[in-house]
């Protein structure tokens, strides 16, 4: 089985930055996606950004330029890198781990911005 665990949450001010680190252990095959999703109360879970195994990426239009994401495979760990973070930005935020036979998630880490 596929364990997945966040790290990195907390409170910011706005324009601050955070960075979020996401740890997979188990099974995990060579060919794989690895992603961050972020859901607001009452609101549907949306994705942040992903990454595959092969180092292509995809953003939200509402974070592009502002957010990066990454992945050390040797580790089996994506990140993610939050700049100039907004109010709006204030979610849980998932980890997700996508290979064939199966979709993995990370209990979420609680990302808060605010003065």
């Amino acid at each position: 089985q596929v364990h997945l665990v966040e790290s990195g949450g907390g409170l910011v001010q706005p324009g601050g930055s955070l960075r979020l680190s996401c740890a997979a252990t188990g099974r995990i095959f060579t060919i794989n996606a690895m992603g961050w999703y972020r859901q607001a109360p009452g609101k549907e879970r949306e994705l942040v950004a992903g990454i595959t195994s092969t180092g292509s990426t995809n953003y939200a239009d509402s974070v592009k330029g502002r957010f990066t994401i990454s992945r050390d495979n040797g580790k089996n760990t994506v990140y993610l890198q939050m700049n100039s973070l907004k109010t709006e930005d204030t979610e849980v935020y998932f980890c997700l781990l996508h290979q064939l036979g199966g979709i993995y998630w990370g209990k979420g880490t609680q990302v808060t911005v605010s003065s």
